[in-house]
């Protein structure tokens, strides 16, 4: 037969589990105190006629519902692009073009990007460096009454 042995506190010298007895019949009295329900010492139902509580239904919230609409659309792939410019240039001008060439773009450093979403403008932004990676933060969400149709792409 194995040698029962109960952990004390160094401070106290009472073992582990009066002292969590102490504790749940503090918190109980706290509670009571509150004028809430509090617990049995027994762990079984209360029957003392405290106080019910009334919990609000957060299954008829409208977030609620709104989170397990958004879970429909976890495996929607959509095509987004940043748009930094524009240029013109001769296929035999692109096919020079290696590791460190410069392109010239219709856009000034510093002036906002846009942001295609399926080929649907969607927003415009900034390109920030952040953590050594590029970012977009995006300052503007255009209207749909704004936003352009799919637009071809210029050869």
């Amino acid at each position: 037969m194995a040698d029962e042995q109960t952990s004390q506190s160094p401070e106290s010298g009472k073992p582990a589990d009066e002292m969590a007895a102490d504790a749940l019949r503090t918190a109980q009295q706290a509670i009571t105190d509150l004028g809430g329900v509090g617990l049995p010492a027994s762990g079984g139902p209360h029957e003392s006629g405290g106080i019910p509580v009334a919990l609000p239904d957060f299954e008829s919230t409208p977030g609620a519902t709104a989170g397990r609409a958004i879970n429909l659309l976890a495996d929607v792939n959509l095509h987004v692009k940043i748009e930094l410019g524009r240029t013109r240039m001769l296929v035999e001008d692109v096919l020079q073009l290696g590791e460190g060439a410069v392109v010239e773009l219709d856009k000034l450093a510093g002036d906002p990007v846009d942001v295609y979403v399926n080929d649907r403008h969607v927003a415009r932004g900034e390109v920030l460096v952040l953590n050594d990676n590029f970012c977009v933060r995006i300052n503007e969400i255009i209207a749909p009454s704004e936003q352009a149709a799919p637009r071809a792409e210029s050869a």
